[in-house]
């Protein structure tokens, strides 16, 4: 190569990667850009500045769009024809009707950035569905017109036929679930009904009604986590509106979530037949705080009838004595003014990206 400073065209253009050598060879004469010597500043550091990006763009000058690439763009063209020197508009001709007034933006000087973007195109040698996030922006001159465009460019198809499959998969596993609980419902209900008492089999599928609904909210969502106070607005919802809550916002991974909404449920529904909940005077005061690495609720029953102590130790209260994950401590106390009830758990335990996933 010659110095920068002598009659190198190319002075301008760093690196040795497939697509600088592919610059240095081609033919620019023949094309709106002319020989590279003649090219503007502007061209030339932004043709350097792409060279050495590992991020996909191609450059697009002129009114002809004439297209410059980089090697990580590479993959994005598949088997199209080559397309150094050739307009954009040619390139992406079965696409153009959508992308060109995003072009056409650009090069009035308006950037646009479009996430997941789907696009019909042809690259190997048939029609194909495609998405991308990209941005269009101008590239200006030292007047502060506009001499091009910049297309910084990564494909998400995998993410986006991923993320659909994944959601497809959701609804399959929400639909299953609720056959298999209705089933479990009706295989106690067959089983029980003449064995157990009728108060036993309506606290049965009020705790299978807990869990479906834990689950469901899950299912609904992208990801298997959720916020704690979307279970305590679902709660209210469910036991009425005498409830006082608040506390920050903490997620909870999926089965965090099943275990504290079943916690919750066995507190409400013990309110509502024996404490607070059972006096049209009573009311719960439900707190939560994150305090150094644990999460603390607490759970306070007021102007119900006088409680005392259970006289046996029934499943919610060993529910309840279980914590969440089997983790962290439970305390509960039985003062006259109502029900208290302090959980605390390693916030490590209950975060989004531990525990198993929906049960």
């Amino acid at each position: 190569m010659c110095d920068q400073r002598g009659d190198d065209p190319f002075g301008f253009l760093p690196g040795q990667g497939p697509m600088a050598r592919a610059v240095r060879a081609f033919d620019w004469a023949g094309t709106p850009l002319g020989p590279p010597a003649g090219w503007p500043l502007e061209l030339k550091t932004a043709t350097g500045l792409l060279m050495e990006s590992a991020f996909p763009g191609a450059l697009v000058w002129g009114p002809e769009l004439t297209t410059i690439y980089n090697d990580a763009f590479r993959p994005i063209l598949g088997r199209k024809p080559e397309a150094l020197g050739r307009s954009f508009r040619d390139i992406w001709s079965e696409a153009w009707e959508i992308i060109g007034p995003i072009a056409q933006r650009a090069l009035a000087g308006e950037s646009t950035f479009i996430e997941d973007f789907e696009l019909e195109i042809e690259r190997f040698g048939r029609p194909e569905l495609a998405w991308f996030t990209f941005c269009y922006s101008p590239v200006r001159l030292a007047d502060g017109s506009v001499g091009g465009m910049l297309d910084t460019v990564v494909e998400t198809t995998a993410t986006v036929l991923a993320r659909r499959a994944s959601e497809v998969m959701r609804q399959e596993l929400g639909h299953r679930l609720k056959n298999t609980l209705a089933m479990a419902q009706s295989i106690a209900w067959h089983t029980l009904r003449e064995s157990a008492g009728s108060d036993a089999m309506d606290a049965f599928q009020a705790r299978l009604l807990a869990l479906s609904r834990a689950h469901e909210m899950l299912l609904q969502r992208q990801h298997d986590s959720m916020e704690l106070r979307e279970l305590v607005d679902a709660l209210v919802q469910l036991h009425g509106h005498r409830f006082n809550y608040e506390g920050p916002t903490v997620h909870l991974n999926a089965q965090a979530a099943v275990a504290l909404s079943l916690v919750l449920h066995e507190l409400a529904t013990n309110a509502a037949k024996y404490g607070a909940l059972a006096s049209a005077t009573g009311s719960v005061d439900l707190r939560w705080l994150v305090a150094g690495e644990e999460l603390q609720l607490q759970w306070r029953e007021r102007g119900g009838p006088g409680v005392q102590p259970p006289s046996r130790t029934g499943f919610g209260t060993r529910l309840m004595d279980m914590g969440l994950l089997g983790s962290g401590s439970v305390e509960r106390r039985y003062p006259p003014a109502g029900v208290e009830v302090d959980l605390r758990v390693p916030l490590r335990d209950i975060g989004p990206g531990h525990g198993a996933g929906p049960m």
